[in-house]
């Protein structure tokens, strides 16, 4: 259900993090090595990144298969960032909104994708989606549960939420109101990431001398990958990791620790 990658450091030719490693994000469109559900990530794909001076992200999708794309072949080898994300889908259910579908969703300077699925959809978050003012039910995306659950994300953040606390509480609302639910989110903003793991894989590398790639499964057979435990917040800059537990549902107390990572150093 999905593979996805975000990385924040030094700039980067997209493709020496997304193409050229022996299993890159490109490679397990069709070989992923950790995927627990489905086997081939062809229902589209995307690319999100930072320009130097421009918060805002741009963004190249597509609704077919990233192999079958040339044209991303040329942008992944000349185009640089210190800071993206990009993911591979496998749809949980097909549909006609194409490359509207494919992560990352995006909003003012974040990105956004999931990886997962929500039980019980479009039924079990109903009630959930009422929440949501009318105006971001009638501006989704698309007619999926990921452009949905961006929407809860979304709202958390507009209403003063840091990172970490909205994918938090958001993972929690959309668990409670769908158990059964797979929920690795994954956002940036250029300086930082914040993921969850919520029933499917999540790893992270600090590369030596600076950077840190956040991904659904390494891109290579670097000793230093390490796996995020399950029903994990994680929270990273350039330098630094801090991996907090996620509350089951059933407890009322939310973790204070769902915190962004301190600034960057220089």
């Amino acid at each position: 259900m999905c593979r996805h990658l975000a990385y924040v450091g030094s700039e980067e030719a997209l493709g020496r993090l997304l193409v050229a490693p022996p299993h890159a994000l490109y490679r397990q469109s069709w070989a992923p090595r950790h995927q627990r559900y489905g086997t081939v990530n062809a229902d589209g794909f995307g690319v999100g990144w930072y320009a130097g001076g421009d918060p805002v992200p741009a963004r190249y999708r597509r609704a077919g298969p990233i192999w079958a794309d040339r044209s991303f072949a040329d942008l992944a080898r000349v185009v640089r960032t210190g800071a993206l994300l990009a993911a591979v889908r496998d749809a949980t259910l097909s549909g006609a909104d194409a490359e509207a579908a494919a992560a990352p969703f995006a909003a003012e300077t974040w990105l956004f994708s999931h990886n997962g699925a929500v039980s019980g959809w479009p039924g079990s978050l109903a009630r959930t989606a009422g929440t949501l003012p009318p105006e971001d039910l009638l501006s989704l995306e698309a007619r999926n549960d990921s452009a949905l659950v961006w929407a809860l994300v979304l709202a958390r953040l507009r209403a003063g939420d840091d990172a970490g606390r909205a994918l938090g509480e958001t993972v929690l609302e959309v668990a409670a109101a769908a158990p059964a639910s797979r929920l690795n989110l994954l956002l940036t903003g250029g300086d930082t990431i914040t993921a969850t793991t919520w029933g499917d894989t999540l790893w992270y590398l600090a590369r030596p001398g600076g950077g840190t790639v956040v991904a659904s499964e390494p891109y290579d057979d670097d000793p230093h990958w390490q796996e995020v435990p399950d029903r994990t917040l994680l929270a990273a800059n350039r330098t630094e990791v801090l991996l907090t537990p996620l509350k089951d549902p059933g407890d009322t107390a939310l973790a204070d620790a769902f915190v962004s990572p301190k600034e960057p150093r220089t």
